[in-house]
């Protein structure tokens, strides 16, 4: 059996996109997530755009002015950061970053912001924190110059880039209605904002969606739907490649028994799926994904989910292996496959809901 894992470093970010965001003579991720850029409180019901105004069009080319200066000086300070070396980071622990962050925020960029916040996370942040940290500066500093050099990019990946350096974007279709079976809902908090993630499967169009629903810091946000129901309704894609997330158009019916379950793959095929998400969106923290007949089993001091008819498995993440919710993926296995889904990503894979092999309702694990 081998663990196998994926490393998000600047070597590693598809060709497609390291051309397109390099010197020619880009909110979402993730993520998750793509949200920590768009921040705000409400729930994801749409409308139509109303026209907009030159007034309007001014605010937007000034701002797009700012976020154009605080970029270059992103750039240079991480290129100062590397001629001093990575061990200048760590001893200066997180208060370098939360500066950087402070001038971000100055240069209205709330996505780059929200990354030099996580690069303070890392700094001293266990033994391998110098290889984390050198491969977030590489994604940071690919984010800035996608930024400076968006002109050239794809619209769908220059989309993706104006999401993950903080503008706000509407959906702009087609909307697609289908009876959406609900897989996961769980939330998550920082002392501004509770972001409340709740991923989908259309029954008809095969497709996995992402609804975010914001609440200020100590709510609750309004969307709820509850996992392994099914929702007739209309959802509305938002632009960027690949993103899954959407938003709530119109709802038909109440929510429903199903007994739909979203198909699966192996671990190997969600390590693919996860490496072809990266061509389209190099900064996705992980993408959604079901895994068919695996089996949770104990590695050393931590778990891996094993395929039951091949010798692969992935790890599960660091972050779920404390949560009661893998307590309960165990139990429902009891050495048997099950199917699972969750979030795939650079450091293993987080489940979110499974399902038994036979006839059973969907687990929640989160």
């Amino acid at each position: 059996m081998t663990d196998q894992r994926v490393r998000r470093t600047v070597g590693q970010v598809p060709a497609t996109a390291c051309d397109a965001a390099s010197d020619r003579s880009r909110e979402p991720v993730p993520g998750g997530a793509d949200e920590h850029a768009n921040g705000g409180a409400g729930t994801e019901l749409t409308a139509s755009a109303p026209p907009v105004s030159p007034a309007a069009l001014r605010r937007a080319e000034l701002r797009a002015e700012r976020i154009t200066a605080g970029a270059t000086e992103l750039e240079q300070r991480l290129a100062d950061l590397l001629r001093g070396g990575l061990i200048t980071a760590e001893q200066s622990g997180p208060a370098l970053w939360a500066e950087t962050a402070a001038r971000m925020v100055d240069a209205q960029a709330p996505g780059l912001a929200h990354r030099a916040r996580e690069l303070g996370a890392l700094a001293g942040a266990g033994a391998d924190a110098p290889v984390r940290l050198l491969e977030e500066c590489a994604l940071l500093h690919l984010l800035a110059r996608a930024w400076l050099r968006r002109d050239r990019l794809p619209e769908p990946l220059a989309a993706t880039v104006r999401t993950r350096v903080g503008l706000t974007a509407s959906p702009d279709g087609p909307a697609i209605r289908d009876d959406w079976l609900v897989l996961a809902q769980y939330d998550t908090s920082d002392s501004h904002l509770t972001t409340r993630r709740i991923w989908l499967y259309g029954a008809a169009s095969g497709r996995t969606a992402l609804l975010l629903s914001y609440g200020a810091a100590g709510r609750v946000p309004d969307l709820t739907l509850p996992a392994g129901l099914a929702l007739d309704a209309e959802l509305t894609p938002y632009p960027g490649a690949g993103q899954p997330r959407m938003a709530l158009t119109e709802r038909f019916a109440p929510p429903a028994a199903t007994a739909v379950r979203p198909p699966g793959t192996t671990t190997s095929g969600a390590l693919a799926r996860y490496g072809a998400a990266l061509r389209d969106d190099p900064w996705r923290e992980s993408v959604p994904v079901t895994l068919d007949r695996v089996v949770p089993v104990p590695d050393g001091d931590g778990w891996q989910l094993a395929d039951a008819d091949e010798d692969h498995a992935l790890p599960v993440g660091a972050a779920a292996r404390n949560r009661p919710g893998l307590w309960r993926l165990v139990a429902l296995s009891c050495g048997a496959p099950v199917r699972v889904f969750g979030e795939c990503g650079p450091r293993g894979f987080t489940p979110l809901a499974a399902w038994p092999q036979g006839p059973g309702e969907a687990v929640p694990l989160c």
